[in-house]
């Protein structure tokens, strides 16, 4: 176990004017609270503080940071109160604390709300303290560092909770070292036989490139030397999954991975940097579009660094980046190296340009109040670089990379969004859809008569840019739902004896309302117009003695056939649904026929304009698009607690051998288990004789079609059997 005073001494070597009896308490506190606790490998729980604490030393964080690290769990997981740690610690050590602790006391209703619940309290905690993210990542960083010690389930859920937010996050604050190791360790986990390929290719690659390298090193060295450049050389192989997504992503063998070898040549001043890179253009022949100036135009992450990439020795190509000492601590370390050099002044994001990105993230988590819609944006806005746009004025615009005109509207002004018909880009017009390159000019075009089209969400990049149009389209919509929802309470009514201004001073339609899951009458108008509830049922509360006629209304309506449009779903004959859907209760609930959910599949609700509500597995491909164009509309479900004797149709493929025997035993094995077999069909797959059976068989539940697969399974001379979504004939 690490000694609390080797991380007090770095600490006292980096920030000589902190207080490292802090440090000391820290630690005594943190022993005494986790005192029995264990964690998974059988350790005393106080080796996670004290790694962490030490993560954060070697990154040259201050004394209170630290302090944070050693107590970061004490909140979570021990009896501390918030008082005692403030009294104990101060304000900031307690900020910080709390930051990281993870939204545990609050009612959620899945696991995806509690983690995106968490994620905007570390938002809004760094908008006040930046290292609020670093203990965050530190603690993350050694999380991952003994994964190996969990169940395979929460190994592979946290190594893809890393690899999708954990790393980018790093990666936005400049943190190389950081994302790289967690990169490696996540992918290691979620695909192991990739990770033992890559890392094969690597060192075979490795082993021959050493003399490569060395000459390559004596020859800089030497060039630069006689031209009284100061020089520093680094070498780096590039990182396992670094490797992987590259080769996967450009469809390229470890041998064109261009950058796999890096020779840093480190100087003291920027103007040495550029002399550097020329004389290493005469050494080198320079592949030209791999040339990049990265220090007149750093990264968003703070990155500095001159980029090139040369053909050495037999054809051999690498990459040089050249850069100063603080550019290549920046580099390694980013965000956390800049705290360091700003002297710890570096707290709010207010006022600082470097913040710009995570200003915008802050302000995209207050609009979405969607979880799943919440985390989808978060991962989409880390994963993107930036770009550089400029109005005819030549305003700058920060953009993410693959932005189009209409990113570019929007950031200007709502407005302009709203209200753009065409684009000009250096004095050209492009379409909507085009993707800005950096430093281009752009001229938008606006029209009074325009709106935003939904099939600009199919296409815009930026998040914010989502919302707006989002919003804008949502209001046109609920105004269109709203005036067709009047029209249809006013004519239900008078099949009611009654007229809809009477209802309206009725006790008995606040009641109504309320049992609805509304908050008021005007929402009545929305959720009738839209589908989600029919004028009858609430009607039907208001008069619960009393026959609608049986007249039906003018055909001259345009939505006078809604009524035909509900469908048995969840309950033959029956206005009972198998699932309650929260704040919609009466609802017009469909399974989507795309996937078929049946009850135990973990499910999520869509709301259409006009139809109700229709259910999607949770895993549905047809939600990819869902999200995109209508987040907005994603509702939580739930299914009920007991859905009678209702079964559901679920559609199996069953690959087996040719025998003659295997259809009867699994009919034998179905009839045994009173699974009613609605249909089935089997053809051959080869000249071997092989089957493919496709089978639809009513079950209850999830459960129920688990054990059936898992009974099929056992059957001899069936090789596998797997849930198909689509039921034929749907």
């Amino acid at each position: 176990m690490i000694r609390y005073e080797d991380i007090a001494e770095k600490v006292a070597r980096y920030h000589p004017g902190d207080s490292v009896e802090m440090i000391q308490r820290g630690y005594v506190v943190s022993a005494k609270y986790h005192k029995g606790q264990l964690r998974m490998n059988g350790e005393p729980y106080l080796t996670h503080p004290l790694e962490v604490a030490n993560i954060l030393a070697e990154m040259e964080m201050d004394a209170v940071t630290v302090t944070a690290g050693l107590l970061h769990d004490v909140l979570e997981d021990t009896l501390i109160s918030p008082d005692e740690l403030r009294k104990q610690f101060g304000e900031e050590v307690y900020r910080l604390v709390d930051g990281v602790t993870k939204i545990a006391q609050m009612r959620l209703s899945s696991k995806q709300q509690k983690q995106a619940e968490t994620f905007r309290k570390m938002l809004s905690a760094m908008t006040r303290d930046i290292r609020v993210l670093f203990l965050k990542l530190a603690d993350r960083l050694h999380n991952m560092r003994t994964l190996q010690h969990l169940s395979p389930e929460r190994r592979e859920r946290i190594s893809l909770e890393t690899l999708e937010l954990y790393a980018p996050l790093a990666h936005r604050l400049g943190m190389a070292k950081i994302r790289g190791e967690l990169e490696d360790i996540a992918f290691s986990f979620l695909h192991p036989a990739a990770y033992q390929s890559t890392v094969a290719q690597i060192e075979a690659k490795r082993t021959v490139n050493q003399n490569f390298i060395m000459e390559a090193e004596k020859a800089i060295s030497q060039a630069l030397t006689e031209r009284n450049i100061p020089v520093r050389l680094e070498s780096r192989v590039k990182r396992i999954y670094s490797v992987y997504a590259k080769m996967k992503r450009q469809k390229i063998s470890i041998d064109e991975v261009y950058d796999f070898i890096a020779i840093r040549v480190i100087t003291d001043v920027n103007d040495n940097c550029y002399r550097a890179m020329g004389v290493l253009h005469k050494l080198w022949k320079p592949v030209h579009e791999r040339i990049k100036d990265y220090i007149g135009s750093p990264r968003a992450n703070l990155y500095q660094s001159l980029h090139t990439s040369v053909i050495g020795r037999n054809g051999q190509p690498f990459e040089i980046q050249i850069r100063t000492e603080e550019m290549h601590h920046v580099a390694e370390e980013g965000l956390a190296a800049h705290w360091k050099y700003k002297a710890g002044k570096l707290g709010a994001v207010d006022g600082e340009e470097h913040f710009r990105w995570l200003r915008q993230l802050i302000e995209m988590q207050q609009e979405v109040r969607n979880p799943r819609e919440f985390l989808n944006n978060l991962k989409d806005d880390l994963y993107h670089d930036e770009i550089y746009c400029y109005t005819p004025r030549e305003l700058q615009i920060t953009l993410p990379r693959g932005a189009t005109p209409v990113d570019f509207a929007y950031t200007i002004h709502s407005e302009i969004g709203n209200h753009c018909v065409a684009a000009k880009v250096n004095g050209r017009a492009v379409p909507l859809r085009y993707k800005l390159q950096n430093g281009e000019t752009v001229e938008i075009e606006t029209s009074e008569s325009a709106s935003p089209s939904r099939e600009w969400l199919t296409f815009v990049k930026n998040a914010r840019t989502r919302n707006k149009i989002r919003r804008f389209i949502n209001q046109k919509e609920r105004d269109s739902a709203a005036d067709i929802g009047r029209k249809l309470m006013e004519r239900e009514s008078q099949r009611f004896s009654a007229s809809w201004e009477k209802v309206l001073r009725m006790p008995e339609l606040t009641q109504a309302i309320a049992k609805c899951g509304l908050r008021d009458s005007g929402e009545i108008y929305t959720a009738v117009g839209s589908g989600t509830l029919t004028p009858r049922q609430i009607l039907s509360l208001v008069f619960p003695n009393r026959e609608p006629s049986t007249g039906m209304p003018s055909k001259n309506f345009i939505l006078s056939s809604l009524s035909s449009t509900i469908r048995q779903v969840f309950g033959k004959g029956s206005d009972k649904t198998a699932i309650p859907v929260k704040g919609h209760d009466g609802s017009l609930i469909y399974r989507a026929k795309c996937c078929n959910p049946i009850p135990g599949d973990d499910i999520v609700g869509y709301i259409t304009l006009g139809s109700g509500i229709y259910v999607h597995m949770a895993n549905c491909p047809s939600l990819k698009n869902l999200y995109v164009t209508g987040a907005d509309r994603i509702t939580e479900v739930e299914w009920a607690d007991d859905s009678g004797d209702e079964t559901y149709p679920a559609r199996l493929n069953i690959d087996s051998e040719g025998q003659q025997q295997v259809m009867a035993d699994v009919i034998t094995m179905l009839s045994k288990a009173h699974i009613n077999v609605v249909e089935s069909r089997f053809r051959s797959l080869n000249g071997d004789g092989n089957r493919n059976i496709d089978m639809v068989i009513n079950v209850a539940d999830a459960k129920q079609l688990q054990e059936i697969i898992q009974g099929l399974k056992s059957i001899e001379g069936v090789n596998e059997v797997e849930r198909e979504r689509k039921i034929r004939g749907q």
